[in-house]
């Protein structure tokens, strides 16, 4: 038989070492990279999810003031009264102490504002609007100090009667 002798060359595996070598880093990265990027939206995941909550707030304090009666000014010549009950909504219950301690002149400056009115002036909603913000711009001048200041964040009607 004839051999033939022709260039044969040997098979050599293909590089295979630097080929496993490139996998395992390139593996071994995005492993690296998947928990990375896991263990920051574990860690800031909390903060992802919205803004934190404010703490809540106190409950505003309603200080009640006794009912007051007074004779409104009358143009036509028939007697007219009013009766009103109030209370205040107060930010905290240092205000209340600051209202208990100068009720007198409050009561006073109150009563003087609300005898001033025609039975007009309270007549529909605009006017008893206009009423509570005219007795909380008093109530707040008759308990502020030059130290602290009162803050009224209200004035509620409870009980309303003009005749």
């Amino acid at each position: 038989m004839a051999t033939t002798t022709a260039n044969q060359q040997p098979i050599v595996p293909a590089k295979s070492g630097k080929l496993k070598r490139i996998l395992i880093i390139a593996i071994g990265a995005i492993v690296l990279l998947g928990a990375g990027a896991g263990g920051a939206y574990f860690m800031l995941g909390k903060s992802a999810h919205g803004p934190a909550k404010p703490a809540p707030l106190p409950p505003p304090v309603f200080f009640p003031l006794e009912s007051l009666t007074v004779n409104l000014q009358a143009d036509d010549g028939i007697m007219h009264y009013l009766r009103v009950g109030l209370t205040l909504k107060l930010k905290d219950e240092k205000g209340q102490a600051a209202l208990t301690e100068r009720m007198p002149e409050i009561r006073s400056r109150i009563l003087l504002l609300l005898s001033a009115k025609h039975p007009d002036d309270l007549a529909g909603i605009d006017g008893k609007r206009k009423l509570a913000d005219e007795l909380r711009a008093t109530v707040e001048a008759a308990a502020s100090t030059p130290e602290q200041p009162a803050h009224i964040q209200e004035v509620l009607f409870t009980e309303f009667v003009v005749q």
